[in-house]
C-alpha cells in the first residue's frame, strides 16, 4: 500500500445531539465522564447515549461503568452492531489501478437514563 494514498471522503453532516458522547481512541476518559455527569446533573438531561466504533469500545464500556458508580440508580440499554467502511485509493505511480478496500467494523451504543427504559429491550 506504500504506492497508494487514502482518499478521504467528505464527511456526512449529522448534527449530534447534546446529549450524545462519541467516543474515540484519543479522548482522556475522565474528559468523557466530566461531560457525562454535568449532563445528568447541570444541564437536566434525563438520558446520556455513549456511541464508539473499533478499539474504542473496550473504553466506552468502561466509562459507562464508572458513570454508572458516580451516579447511583442509573438504568442502562446497550445496542451492540457492525458496519461496514469503504475507503478509496488512488495510486502514487502511473500505470497502477484505484483500490477499494472494505472493513468490517463493530460498534455499540450505550444509553444511560435516570428514567426507566424500554424493559423488552434484550440489552
Amino acid at each position: 500500500m506504500d504506492r497508494y494514498q487514502r482518499v478521504e471522503k467528505p464527511k456526512l453532516e449529522n448534527p449530534i445531539k447534546e446529549n450524545e458522547i462519541r467516543v474515540t481512541t484519543q479522548g482522556r476518559m475522565r474528559n468523557y465522564i466530566t461531560y457525562a455527569t454535568t449532563l445528568l446533573h447541570e444541564r437536566g438531561s434525563d438520558e446520556i447515549v455513549l456511541k464508539a466504533m473499533g478499539r474504542a469500545i473496550n473504553k466506552t464500556v468502561v466509562i459507562a461503568e464508572l458513570i454508572k458508580r458516580r451516579i447511583i440508580g442509573l438504568h442502562q440499554n446497550t445496542v451492540i452492531g457492525s458496519t461496514d467502511i469503504t475507503d478509496t485509493w488512488e495510486p502514487l505511480e502511473e500505470g497502477l489501478l484505484p483500490l477499494e478496500t472494505t472493513r468490517h467494523v463493530s460498534m455499540i451504543t450505550i444509553t444511560l437514563s435516570k428514567k426507566e427504559l424500554d424493559t423488552s429491550s434484550t440489552g
